[in-house]
């Protein structure tokens, strides 16, 4: 595609706001109290990207005793931890300034709940600055991988799909983006770039390099 593009559109978890260190601890934690005992890493390879009911499902499977309220009890949890110490992810505000000076929109696209998201861009001071702009898996048909979320984000902004980047960082946001027709950078920071690489378009793993990657102008 041609750039910069016209619309940006962010996952928000571990991309906006750096909250997946923080779950992923409550989860293995949690999941060790269910019987399932799992390392930092298979956390991550099995669980980080879907949704909660899916690593429910999934967790069972793998033989963890989860009660029927889990959800409710998991969510409770991550939620206490997140509104005491999550934190934006490095750079990030120095993107969005990018983007507002380039006059190039952008929203949130995540498998998230719009609850969990109110938290952390609350406590991250980004949620005055996507009001309006942030969607979620509960605003769909299905999560990602399926397209939609991304979807829904650029026909409400009136962008073509194909002049809209995606940025992620987990294999199955990638794959959302990607069947969305957009363009997807994959940001690696906290993630296996071998996992994303034969996704994406192109990986980062600093938020400093993605203006340019998007096409923006150097700010001085």
């Amino acid at each position: 595609m041609n750039l910069p593009p016209d619309f940006v559109i962010f996952d928000c978890d571990g991309v906006l706001v750096d909250s997946e260190p923080l779950s992923n601890v409550v989860l293995r934690d949690n999941l060790a109290r269910h019987g399932l005992r799992v390392s930092m890493e298979q956390v991550e390879e099995y669980f980080v990207g879907g949704t909660l009911a899916g690593v429910m499902s999934k967790a069972r499977q793998m033989g963890a005793v989860l009660p029927d309220d889990w959800l409710d009890c998991i969510y409770g949890e991550i939620f206490t931890v997140l509104e005491a110490e999550v934190e934006p992810v490095p750079g990030i505000g120095d993107v969005l300034d990018a983007l507002d000076a380039a006059g190039i929109g952008y929203a949130v696209g995540s498998n998230g709940p719009h609850r969990k998201m109110e938290i952390t861009l609350t406590r991250t001071g980004l949620l005055p600055r996507l009001a309006g702009r942030v969607y979620s898996r509960e605003d769909v048909a299905q999560p990602k991988p399926a397209p939609d979320v991304y979807l829904k984000a650029a026909a409400e902004a009136g962008i073509p799909p194909g002049r809209c980047v995606v940025v992620e960082d987990s294999p199955s946001g990638a794959r959302a983006g990607k069947a969305a027709g957009m363009v997807c950078l994959g940001y690696v920071a906290q993630t296996d770039p071998a996992r994303l690489d034969p996704i994406c378009d192109a990986l980062f793993d600093a938020m400093r390099d993605l203006p340019g990657m998007l096409g923006l102008p150097a700010r001085v």
